[in-house]
């Protein structure tokens, strides 16, 4: 990969809420490389607002803050039309998209802008990838794998790597930081052959997305969540 070090601090910096210009200037590349590395983390409300403040703060507080306000606005009515999508779509009578939806209700984390879901079962987690792929149009270049994993089980993080792209199956540039724990303490780390793959998540940093599965639990439930629109649970 170019430019590994810059791409790190990139992401970092970006996680951080500055903008693609900021970021390029202060590493000496050009903003489009930021972007291509940078585009699927997605800035909250307070870091949007600061950065329309300016490095130099507010010249005018009242002015900003209705900038501020009016773009909360719209990502909360664009975070509505996802849900009414998914409320459309849960009507379909598609069998993939109920269940998918179902299972994310019951294990998947609860986020505004991005889906996230956790599992050690393999087949659990196939199905999940065929429920972003096959019902809801996700590339599978679009997922992000990462793997919480213990090493005492003979085996290297390429090989357990390697299984679970094989096995979902997902491209190697799926694949974001693993967390490793060489020295367990839990009685399950400490056993041989204890979730020898360990445990995976699988993500999709789009606000949509996640926005469009919320309307669709509500509509296969039937009931009504408005605080979904912000994530309040």
């Amino acid at each position: 990969m170019a430019k590994p070090l810059e791409r790190k601090k990139a992401r970092t910096l970006r996680k951080e809420g500055l903008p693609y210009k900021r970021i390029a200037a202060r590493l000496g590349v050009s903003p489009g490389s930021v972007y291509l590395w940078t585009k699927d983390i997605e800035l909250t409300e307070e870091q949007v607002a600061a950065n329309l403040r300016g490095p130099g703060g507010p010249q005018n507080p009242e002015h900003v803050r209705r900038r501020a306000a009016a773009w909360a606005a719209r990502c909360r009515a664009a975070r509505a039309v996802s849900q009414d999508e998914g409320r459309k779509a849960a009507r379909t009578g598609d069998l993939l998209h109920l269940a998918g939806c179902m299972l994310y209700w019951a294990e998947g984390a609860k986020a505004r802008n991005a889906v996230r879901f956790t599992n050690s079962d393999p087949h659990m987690l196939r199905f999940f990838r065929r429920f972003l792929v096959d019902a809801l149009g996700i590339e599978p270049v679009d997922i992000h794998l990462s793997i919480n994993v213990y090493t005492n089980n003979g085996m290297d993080i390429e090989e357990i790597e390697r299984y679970w792209l094989d096995f979902l199956p997902l491209p190697k540039s799926c694949t974001r930081a693993h967390m490793l724990n060489h020295m367990p303490t839990s009685s399950s780390g400490r056993a041989k052959n204890e979730l020898p793959y360990g445990v995976v998540s699988l993500s999709v940093h789009r606000t949509a997305v996640v926005q469009h599965i919320y309307g669709a639990i509500q509509e296969y439930a039937d009931f009504d969540a408005p605080r979904w629109l912000d994530c309040n649970y």
